[in-house]
């Protein structure tokens, strides 16, 4: 009896034990199976979003749609760059099936070599712009490519970047890549807002590349990039190219650099050089034409036209009066060592306004040594020199100046008359305008506003900018009235226009050789004025490097040049020409200007006979068409030289 009890408890706990383990089993697995529940929910509900978008990110294929590269335009709105859209073929290897029968039917419509093609779409990899031949195609071929639906194989959009002045302000503008980015000019400076945001063309692909049944294309549309309008103007750009090309014509110059500005502002109207390029087919060009702009790139000895920085810092300082006398014997001695002035002999006696208007070097020395090496350095310091502009461009350079340290009484003297230190031309245009701006030394620009594409409206628009004070309004004013006795009766003569009060000075300037020295009969030639002087409106500078024909001075080849621009931009900017101006002084041998007849209100012919009958030799450019002359340019009255041209303007209706 003990024994079966015994028995039957041994059983009994037996079975409680197995119970009490299936119900731990039991709840493992329940809790097993609501983990796995708790996971799949938080899987489906919690992390579908993200899984959905790597998977799709996986899956997903873009063929790129670029953004429209912003316009770049004129002050005036005229347009100087655009982009014309293109179609381009684009193929996805892995979705090609039958390689060589598309390689050879793309090869048909483009007129390519297939085997050429074949390569190209039998590459292993994602995506391949098919070439030759399928970038920026026309429409016509476009359309015929669309016409096979041919798998694997689509059409998206690339800009063509136009330029339809061809080489008008060309350094300025610079050119675009393959690819819609900007590598020269501000095309590169401006990249970035120029460019925009490219958008996309997407579809889903399984594993073998091969595009997902029933799933649709989507489309990401590109942001266009903002269009600039700049400070330049088309007009005085024109002009200025003009009288480049005519220097190139008579003189066979190695450069030519050239800068109009708007002295109150630090706005840049004109910048171009020689040599030129067109940016549409700037392949065709050795690489340091179009990478070098001279304008703010090249650095030279400037020669006289820095001797404004001199004189002005004289006048500041008073260490200098005009009305006081000076002896020129032909030299100045410094440091026991003759410098000689560029006239044999010297100019004898003269006061410092002769000195200035003459050029003299010795003059300059003694303003140079009143003024000391501390002084002297400070103002040039002050305009600008020695250091960038800061104008929005790439490439511009510093120039070089002697350190403090190493200026002695030789290198004082030199540098007063611009010899010994190194400049760029958009320095000098700046450092002129100071004066022109009654002192006040501004910071170049070529930006001037930016547009939103779409609505029409400006977002951003530059504002001048003043660095700071270089010399009073009343140095300045003394400075300007004699810059225009140098026009007027001095060195500047050539650049002389009646009724535009231009001032100036010229620049004649030997080019340092890399060994030391100088290289024997290579100059640069130089002009910078403003006008009109009492109120500048404009600065121009030109540079002419190594002309090789005639006499080689600043004031015989660049000063008339520089009247020209100035003239026909202050007319087109219709400024009125001034009659208080100081007379030009004739001298032996020179030629006396005419006055334009008028001939508004005639018809053609009756003008042309009365510019025959007028006896003053001038020509006539017609502007348009029909019978009748309803204006002219110059005006009536305007004084011009014998052989000058006068554009006279038709209609076929006579002036009421």
């Amino acid at each position: 009896m003990i024994s079966a009890a015994t028995g039957g408890e041994t059983v009994q706990a037996v079975n409680l034990t197995l119970r009490k383990r299936l119900i731990v089993v039991l709840f493992a697995l329940g809790a097993v199976f609501l983990a796995l529940v708790g996971r799949l929910a938080y899987i489906q509900l919690i992390q579908a979003p993200w899984l959905t978008e790597k998977a799709e990110d996986l899956w997903r294929r873009d063929i790129p749609v670029e953004s429209k590269r912003g316009i770049i335009m004129d002050r005036n709105g005229e347009v100087l760059a655009y982009n014309g859209s293109a179609p381009t073929i684009v193929a996805f290897p892995a979705q090609i099936k039958d390689k060589p029968g598309t390689a050879e039917k793309l090869a048909k419509v483009l007129g390519v070599d297939k085997d050429a093609l074949l390569a190209r779409i039998s590459k292993r990899t994602l995506l391949v712009y098919v070439m030759p031949g399928g970038r920026k195609i026309d429409d016509q071929k476009a359309k015929e490519v669309r016409s096979l639906k041919l798998p694997g194989v689509y059409i998206t959009e690339e800009g063509k970047r136009f330029y339809p002045f061809e080489n008008l302000a060309s350094h300025i503008l610079g050119f675009t890549g393959a690819v819609n980015q900007g590598l020269t000019g501000l095309e590169a400076w401006y990249d970035e807002r120029l460019r925009g945001k490219n958008g996309s063309i997407s579809f889903f692909a399984q594993a073998n590349q091969q595009k997902m049944p029933n799933e649709n294309d989507s489309y990401t549309p590109p942001e266009n990039g903002l269009n600039m309008k700049l400070t330049i103007d088309k007009e005085i750009s024109n002009f200025v190219r003009r009288e480049i090309d005519n220097l190139v014509a008579a003189y066979n110059p190695d450069g030519v650099m050239a800068i109009v500005a708007d002295p109150k502002t630090g706005e840049i109207l004109a910048m171009e050089n020689y040599p030129t390029y067109k940016p549409a087919q700037y392949k065709e060009y050795p690489q340091e034409v179009y990478n070098r702009n001279l304008a703010i790139w090249k650095t030279f000895e400037p020669g006289s036209t820095f001797k404004i920085v001199t004189l002005a810092a004289a006048l500041e300082e008073k260490k200098v009066q005009l009305t006081e006398r000076f002896f020129d014997p032909g030299y100045y001695e410094v440091a026991g060592r003759k410098i000689r002035c560029w006239k044999a002999g010297g100019h004898g006696s003269e006061s410092m306004l002769e000195v200035v208007e003459n050029s003299c070097n010795p003059g300059f020395m003694l303003m140079g040594q009143r003024l000391g090496k501390e002084k002297l350095f400070s103002y040039i310091d002050k305009f600008g020199f020695g250091k960038k502009t800061g104008i929005d461009m790439p490439g511009e350079g510093t120039g070089i100046l002697f350190k403090l340290n190493q200026v002695g009484p030789l290198e004082l003297a030199t540098t007063s008359f611009g010899q010994g230190v190194s400049v760029t031309p958009i320095q000098q245009v700046m450092a002129v305008s100071a004066i022109a701006n009654g002192g006040l030394l501004m910071e170049p620009h070529i930006a001037k506003e930016w547009i939103d594409p779409e609505t029409g409206k400006a977002v951003e628009t530059v504002q001048p900018k003043v660095k700071h004070r270089v010399v009073s309004e009343e140095t300045a004013k003394t400075v300007r009235e004699t810059l225009e006795s140098v026009v007027a009766q001095g060195t500047g003569r050539h650049a002389y226009r009646e009724g535009y009060r231009i001032a100036g000075k010229t620049g004649t300037a030997q080019v340092a050789s890399p060994g030391g020295g100088y290289k024997q009969g290579h100059y640069i030639v130089s002009f910078v004025g403003m006008a009109p002087a009492d109120d500048p409106k404009l600065v121009a500078y030109l540079a002419v490097d190594n002309p090789k024909a005639g006499l080689i001075f600043g004031g015989l080849i660049a000063a008339p040049v520089v009247g020209n621009i100035l003239a026909d931009s202050l007319h087109y900017l219709n400024v009125p020409t001034r009659k208080n101006g100081i007379s030009l002084e004739y001298r032996y041998g020179d030629i006396k200007p005419v006055e334009v007849p008028p001939v508004a209100g005639l018809t053609l012919e009756e003008a042309k006979r009365e510019m025959i009958n007028s006896h003053m030799q001038l020509r006539v450019e017609t502007v348009g068409e029909g019978k009748f002359v309803v204006a002219q340019a110059p005006t009536p009255g305007t004084k011009v030289t014998p052989g000058a041209t006068i554009r006279i303007f038709l209609s076929d209706q006579p002036v009421p």
